[in-house]
């Protein structure tokens, strides 16, 4: 495992917790790869998190897969706020990066459990028709596997002179 960074502006970094309710509630970020040539290659994605893990489903070619063949650290990015404030030349942000290893996933049981998580997250208590999209097209896709090593989030110093000012209930 890799020596991460620790967050410059420590006063805005958010808890572990807080990091992992972002991605619990998100739909979607972006996965960054090593592309072709070594230039960086961030695709928009849809996900779901479980117990320390990203996961991702794609088509069983393309360059995000030929990225993850040739290497397979990642990050993952989820904006959870973003609000302008032009007169204040700022912006009330809050997002979430994890850092880890990205693998694809070969085993049968695995990649059925995978589409289930990810079925169930976008389209929850529709067992039978989940079933039948599972039956139609998990032999055409790939399920994913991001093992999340370094989680960091991080909000706008606004944000976090608002939480500290809200009475507690």
């Amino acid at each position: 495992m890799s020596d991460f960074r620790p967050m410059r502006r420590q006063r805005q970094q958010l808890s572990q917790e807080e990091s992992v309710e972002i991605l619990e509630r998100a739909t979607s970020g972006t996965l960054a790869l090593l592309g072709d040539d070594d230039y960086p290659y961030a695709v928009p994605i849809s996900f779901v998190y479980h117990e320390g893990c990203l996961y991702f489903h794609s088509a069983v070619e393309g360059h995000k897969i030929d990225a993850i063949r040739r290497h397979c650290k990642a990050s993952f990015c989820v904006i959870d706020k973003d609000e302008v404030h032009g007169e204040r030349y700022t912006t009330y942000f809050r997002s979430v990066i994890a850092f880890g290893q990205i693998r694809i996933v070969d085993e049968a049981d695995e990649k059925l459990a995978m589409a289930r998580l990810l079925g169930n997250r976008y389209n929850p208590n529709q067992d039978e028709a989940l079933q039948k999209e599972i039956e139609k097209g998990l032999h055409r896709m790939l399920m994913l596997c991001m093992t999340i090593e370094h989680l960091t989030g991080k909000e706008a110093i606004e944000l976090t002179v608002k939480k500290s000012h809200t009475p507690s209930v």
